[in-house]
């Protein structure tokens, strides 16, 4: 079973195959890291459990995987309207791609273009090289825990 943690305050990423650490590299977040994602714009990262909900192989910064936020219990906490929570449960429970593009934002990627520094809009960026060695071991609904 593979899974990915990311610790925001450590800046780190890592891929765990069986709970074993199989690749650890740098990360870099949103411009605001601090505290978890509520709404579109805020240039935060989202904090909490998710799936790899779509993997591109071409994007702007190069491949990627995009994130399952937001979650149901970041509907709750963003305070969604009832029918978008009601989306986000169902798409959740089908482990599909959550909508994106609401107040809550969206298309929250693990993609390369650098870690040297926080500059995304919410996203975690890691180093090309480190975003092609992951890409070739991620499949779509592998688990990720966004950590503080």
């Amino acid at each position: 079973m593979k899974k990915i943690v990311v610790e925001k305050s450590a800046r780190r990423l890592t891929l765990l195959e069986d709970g074993r650490a199989v690749l650890t590299c740098r990360a870099a977040l949103g411009d605001h890291p601090a505290g978890a994602k509520r709404r579109s714009g805020d240039g935060r990262t989202p904090e909490g459990d998710y799936y790899v909900c779509l993997k591109k192989a071409a994007g702007k910064f190069g491949p990627a995987l995009g994130l399952s936020y937001p979650s149901p219990a970041d509907g709750e906490a963003g305070g969604a309207d009832a029918a978008l929570l009601q989306c986000i449960r169902e798409r959740w429970a089908r482990r599909e791609r959550p909508p994106w593009g609401s107040l809550l934002g969206g298309e929250i990627m693990i993609h390369g273009g650098g870690a040297d520094r926080d500059w995304t809009r919410g996203c975690v960026a890691l180093a090309d090289a480190d975003m092609a060695a992951l890409f070739e071991r991620v499949e779509e609904g592998t688990e990720v825990t966004l950590l503080p």
